[in-house]
């Protein structure tokens, strides 16, 4: 199992001194060249024989411990929650984004699916309420499960926060060291803040990290932008890792662009205001 070291034991061999006492009178016949010496002899080469496969077998248990410790996806496609009402439920436009996501890139046979040669995502991750009404639709149309790393909105914005780190290093550290998921693609639909947020990035560090942009070491990648802009619903971060490593290989942004199906959906640029108002419904930025 990913995490687990074996132990390894190595005996230390107990030789017995071999005397050849044929010149003196009174001993038994023992040398080397008895039948009791050869025995001896032949029992040392049995056990250094023995502790050279207990090392070759503990080398190869170390080596298969390691590499299951780096067991990243090929692929982690992440975005945010589509438009939002309130800190529950996604507006009008949210709900549109949802099904647009899986009728066009994140859905079975969407039309300009994410995934290579028409294969599923291993699996789908979100945290909030808004993150599982996002990705929903794309998981229902794969019959596939919602892994939940669940945040419920509290009246304690400071508490609610809180989870949001814990939840997140949970998930970052499940992703990257699961064997199961080694080679797969993954789908995480994320809190825009814990996507990436650079007064987060300042404040936690290293092991106490909090953001999928340095929990997944993008920060190291040239591009990678250092914020998720509050307006921007309409973008993914494609991100591949090469076999064996959980140091991102590639990074890639893709714009959501429904095109006449969806045409109410916003497809604002990086950085720039959606252009919906409060009279839309979609007020809510979380």
């Amino acid at each position: 199992m990913a995490g687990l070291v074996p132990a390894i034991h190595v005996f230390p061999m107990r030789f017995r001194k071999i005397v050849d006492a044929r010149h003196k009178a009174g001993h038994d016949e023992e040398g080397l060249g008895s039948p009791g010496g050869e025995w001896r002899l032949m029992a040392a080469a049995a056990s250094l024989r023995a502790m050279w496969i207990r090392l070759a077998l503990a080398s190869a248990l170390l080596a298969g411990s390691y590499a299951a410790a780096i067991a990243a996806p090929a692929r982690i496609v992440i975005l945010t929650n589509a438009e939002a009402a309130d800190a529950w439920r996604l507006c009008e436009t949210g709900q549109q984004r949802a099904q647009g996501l899986r009728y066009n890139y994140l859905g079975g046979k969407a039309a300009k699916s994410l995934f290579e040669d028409g294969e599923p995502p291993a699996f789908f991750f979100t945290i909030t309420p808004l993150t599982v009404a996002t990705a929903t639709p794309a998981s229902l149309s794969w019959r596939k499960p919602v892994i939940h790393y669940s945040v419920l909105p509290q009246d304690d914005a400071k508490k609610t926060e809180e989870a949001l780190h814990e939840r997140t290093r949970e998930a970052a550290g499940n992703i990257l060291n699961n064997p199961a998921l080694r080679g797969k693609t993954v789908v995480m639909v994320w809190d825009r803040r814990h996507i990436a947020d650079p007064d987060f990035d300042a404040k936690y560090e290293r092991e106490s990290a909090v953001t999928l942009r340095q929990l997944f070491h993008l920060d190291i990648v040239p591009g990678v932008p250092r914020e998720w802009p509050e307006g921007n619903h309409d973008y993914f971060w494609i991100v591949d890792f090469p076999d064996g490593s959980n140091v991102p290989l590639k990074f890639e942004m893709v714009k959501q662009d429904f095109g006449k199906s969806f045409p109410n959906v916003p497809a604002n640029a990086w950085g720039e205001p959606s252009g919906l108002d409060p009279a839309s419904g979609c007020a809510a930025a979380p």
